[in-house]
């Protein structure tokens, strides 16, 4: 290829190419372009990239695995008008040559593993309009330079480390259209008033930062704003009445802050393209305004958790189109819900309701979400709830119901949560719970009773989690729990429950979890259980199999961001598949520049690293031991010399014949999971180097 010499253009992206990229290329002194995005190269790029190709205008090497710092050596190449080295594992500084790139139109450096601060340099680039450093470790503050960003249109740097207060410079780049600072460390006294210069800006992300002070009165002035979010600050005051007369505004998002007073009645004459209003979690009160109901193109309301008084709007039925979530706080039972025909999410958690559940509310044929949590309802569950044959999640747990689960329960096709503990219910289990199908339907179980367990129990065939715990529960365990072939998850505990642990537990081969604590059981443990290590090693070996599939073969790009137990799924073979994980396969036709699906992708190693801890650990990374400096990880780290201590205790006992055994094969699972969340990603093992190590270890088992 590098007797091509007069290639201009160089593209093969969305491919599957490996390896290292041939040093010759960037020695092609006719390349204008090099686009080798969405593929799974590897290795590191020469400091001098552009030692012979100073008429460079565009590298585009996103979506890769490269390693190794970003070449000093760019600031050579004169000519660049665009730099894409996003989706890597760059680590180090950002290089303060890029600064002399007076041509630099785009800098996208966003998901690598970068550190420092930002260069000085970086903002003496007038040029440039699209800067995107976002989900990396950087450190420091924004400089009040970036005000000499005099072109810029967007700006991402959220999740990237930064902190400190934003600076006023920002507000005088009269092109910005963008602004995300979304989960950082940003805080300072307010929120600059200047902000309301940037009459082009229609977005701004400032949620989840640690900002104090009221909202400036100057937001009133982005007549072009779309998407305001702030929420998750320690913001007081207030909302600015501007605010409500902004036009174009299609989602206001102020949840979670200490916000108070009430809402005038221009909410509803000026936002009629609002399609999402958050303002829960703060200290509104007074009326929920009627005017809302003028929102006809609300899609999502949520204003739970503040003081609203008197009744919800009649009005409100009007939103036709509030489809995904409405979550209200501090009412009656808001009887006139049932005229909101496309409602899929329905919050009424943590209220102070009472009354009875309307039978009504079976009208809501779209319904996919029902939570009426912790309130003060009464009387039986109806059984209309069984003409939501959409529903998938239903939770009434902590209320004051009566009467029997409603045996037609059992016909809902997509039920897949089912939450009715501290109520007053008689303990009946409908037999056609049976038929319900794992992984799309009945999953959980959460349910208050005293006396004995039904043997009832066993006709579940299909749950994954069954919660029984901290109720007067008495007698003997039922044999019959050995049949739930799919059974995940198993809490006895707390109760007064006698006698031994059926043998039959060990055909519980899906099992990962089971507490059986505080209670009065007696004998040994069953020697069938000692079946448990064998088959979780299986399932991570799945499991490891799927993510190489996903990272190396997998032709389309699937990024997943949520790898833990509840995600891994099993088929009638009992084999793993990793399922449910917020998925999102890449459309090869999508500028990358634009796209901000990609999340929290590249993280897939220390993802599946917490996973094998959490399975053989039986600890979770927010569990309440894990505060300050200790982590899963440096406990796991601490105590790597005594893996006795922290190996789940159902896996062990002391008394095993073959326990030093076990304890080797163990700790060389403990120690394969380190490997996976070094610190260094230079030192974090690959996929297929995992499968290979489990599938040592699964050999050793068995010999």
């Amino acid at each position: 290829m590098s007797n091509l010499f007069n290639l201009k253009i160089l593209s093969f992206p969305m491919n599957n190419l490996t390896g290292s990229i041939p040093t010759t290329i960037f020695n092609m002194s006719s390349l204008l372009n090099i686009s080798l995005s969405y593929n799974s190269l590897s290795g590191s790029l020469p400091m001098d990239i552009c030692y012979a190709n100073l008429k460079l205008k565009e590298l585009n090497l996103s979506s890769n695995h490269l390693s190794g710092k970003v070449p000093t050596g760019l600031g050579q190449c004169i000519k660049l008008q665009g730099i894409f080295l996003s989706y890597n594992d760059f680590t180090g500084s950002i290089p303060s040559g890029i600064g002399n790139l007076v041509e630099l139109q785009s800098l996208s450096l966003q998901n690598n593993s970068l550190t420092g601060e930002m260069p000085q340099s970086l903002f003496n680039i007038s040029s440039l309009r699209f800067l995107d450093l976002e989900i990396n470790n950087l450190e420091g503050g924004i400089p009040r330079e970036i005000g000499n960003l005099s072109n810029l249109n967007i700006l991402h740097l959220a999740s990237s480390g930064i902190n400190g207060p934003i600076p006023a410079e920002i507000f005088n780049i009269s092109s910005l259209h963008r602004i995300d600072f979304t989960n950082n460390s940003l805080s300072g006294r307010s929120i600059p008033r200047d902000i309301g210069n940037l009459s082009k800006l229609e977005k701004i992300y400032l949620s989840t930062n640690s900002l104090i002070g009221s909202i400036p009165t100057s937001f009133g002035n982005l007549k072009a704003l779309k998407f305001l979010q702030l929420g998750s600050n320690n913001l007081t005051g207030m909302i600015p009445e501007g605010i409500f007369n902004i036009s174009k505004l299609q989602t206001l998002a102020l949840a979670q802050n200490h916000l108070s007073g009430g809402f005038p009645s221009s909410i509803g004459t000026w936002l009629l393209d609002l399609e999402g209003l958050f303002i829960g979690g703060n200290e509104f009160n007074g009326t929920i305004p009627v005017y809302i109901s003028n929102m006809s193109k609300l899609i999502r309301l949520h204003i739970s958790d503040n003081y609203f008084t008197g009744n919800v709007p009649k009005d409100l039925n009007n939103l036709r189109k509030l489809e995904h979530q409405l979550a209200i706080s501090k009412e009656p039972f808001p009887q006139e819900l049932v005229n909101l025909t496309n409602l899929i999410w329905l919050d009424l958690g943590a209220n102070d309701l009472t009354g009875s559940i309307p039978a009504t509310l079976g009208q809501l044929q779209k319904l996919q979400r029902l939570y009426i949590v912790g309130n003060r309802i009464q009387g039986s569950i109806p059984n209309d709830l069984c003409h939501l044959k959409n529903l998938g999640y239903l939770h009434l747990s902590s209320n004051k119901l009566s009467g029997s689960i409603p045996s037609c329960f059992g016909d809902l096709p997509m039920l897949r949560q089912l939450s009715l503990d501290s109520n007053v219910l008689a303990f009946n289990i409908p037999t056609s719970f049976g038929a319900l199908e794992i992984c799309w339907f009945l999953a959980y179980l959460q349910i208050s009773w005293t006396g004995n367990l039904p043997l009832e129990v066993g006709n579940m065939k299909s749950i994954t989690t069954l919660d029984l715990s901290k109720n007067l529960i008495s007698g003997y365990i039922p044999r019959r729990i050995g049949e739930l072939q799919n059974l995940v998850n198993l809490s006895l505990s707390q109760n007064k429950l006698q006698g031994s642990i059926p043998v039959e537990f060990g055909d519980l081969l899906s099992l990962e979890s089971m507490d059986l604590s505080r209670n009065n059981l007696s004998g040994t443990i069953p020697k069938s259980l000692e079946a448990f290590i064998y088959l979780k090693l299986t399932i991570m070996i799945d499991v490891a199999s799927a993510l190489e599939y996903l990272h190396h073969d997998c032709l389309s790009l699937v990024v997943h961001c949520d790898l833990k137990p509840s995600n891994v799924l099993l088929d009638n073979n009992m084999v793993a598949h990793v399922a449910d994980l917020d998925c999102k396969t890449l459309n090869r036709n999508r500028v990358y520049a634009a796209n901000k699906d990609l999340g929290h992708n590249r993280l897939y190693g220390i993802g599946y690293g917490i996973l094998l801890m959490e399975v053989f650990a039986r600890k979770k990374p927010m569990d309440e031991m894990f505060t300050g400096d200790v982590t899963l990880k440096t406990w796991v780290e601490s105590l790597s010399s005594s893996v006795i201590e922290v190996v789940d205790a159902n896996l062990l006992r002391r008394e095993d014949e073959d326990l030093a055994t076990k304890l080797s094969y163990l700790s060389s699972l403990m120690a394969l999971a380190l490997a996976c969340i070094a610190d260094s990603p230079d030192e974090r093992i690959n996929m297929k180097d995992v499968v290979v190590e489990l599938k040592k270890i699964k050999i050793k088992l068995l010999m």
